[in-house]
């Protein structure tokens, strides 16, 4: 899903910036260039910070594991803990 919403996104940005470049032209008589090292760099730049939100998820993801784990643990632990005292409740009325 991501990787689509990428392929579908760079072409249309890089026709808005050469649509950006003809109005610049129009307005200021001034050109702006685009060049395809522009692009690879576009390109580099979203790599590295999907690379960065990749990286941030799968650190989110091992916390939420790590305390799902301490989650069932202690389930387990207040179980044995509520036989215990079920057990000695009845000790105690005897």
């Amino acid at each position: 899903p991501l990787r689509l919403g990428a392929v579908d996104f760079f072409p249309f940005s890089f026709a808005f910036v050469n649509k950006q470049s003809d109005l610049y032209l129009n307005e200021q008589r001034r050109f702006s260039y685009t060049t395809p090292k522009s692009f690879l760099e576009f390109i580099k730049l979203y790599k590295g910070m999907l690379g960065l939100n990749v990286e941030s998820l799968q650190d989110k993801q091992t916390r939420l594991t790590n305390g799902l784990e301490k989650l069932r643990e202690t389930q387990e632990q207040v179980a044995g803990l509520e036989e215990e005292l079920k057990e000695k409740a009845v000790v105690v009325k005897e």
